[in-house]
C-alpha cells in the first residue's frame, strides 16, 4: 500500500523496472491518507489534524496487530461461522449489491 500520488509513481516505476514480490496495490490518494480524507469537517485547522495524523501513525507503528487477517477475532469468526473467505456464506452476509433505484430527484 502506498498513501499519495507521488508514491504511488515510484511504486509503478519499481513495479515497470522489474519489482515482481506484490500480488495486490493499494493506492490510498488522499493527502496524508484518510485520517485527513473526505470524511473530514470542512475547514478544519491544520494543526489539529497533523496532531491527530502524528497520534495515529505512532498508535500504529506499536500495535501488535496491525493487519485484518491477523485478527484473532475475525480468524474465530470465519472458523466458527463465515467459513472460507470468499466462500459461500461469507459471500451472501459480507457482499454488497448494488442495483438501480428511483431516489426521488
Amino acid at each position: 500500500m502506498v498513501s499519495g500520488l507521488q508514491k504511488a509513481r515510484r511504486l509503478l516505476d519499481e513495479i515497470r523496472a522489474g519489482r515482481k514480490d506484490l500480488h495486490f496495490v493499494e493506492v490510498m490518494s488522499c493527502p496524508g491518507g484518510c485520517i485527513s480524507g473526505g470524511g473530514q469537517t470542512l475547514g478544519a485547522d491544520v494543526e489539529a489534524v497533523r496532531a491527530r495524523m502524528a497520534s495515529l501513525y505512532a498508535l500504529d507503528e506499536t500495535s501488535t496487530l496491525r493487519t485484518a487477517h491477523g485478527n484473532p477475532a475475525l480468524r474465530a469468526l470465519y472458523d466458527e461461522f463465515l467459513g472460507q473467505p470468499l466462500g459461500e456464506r461469507s459471500h451472501s452476509l459480507l457482499h454488497t449489491h448494488y442495483q438501480p433505484r428511483d431516489v426521488g430527484f
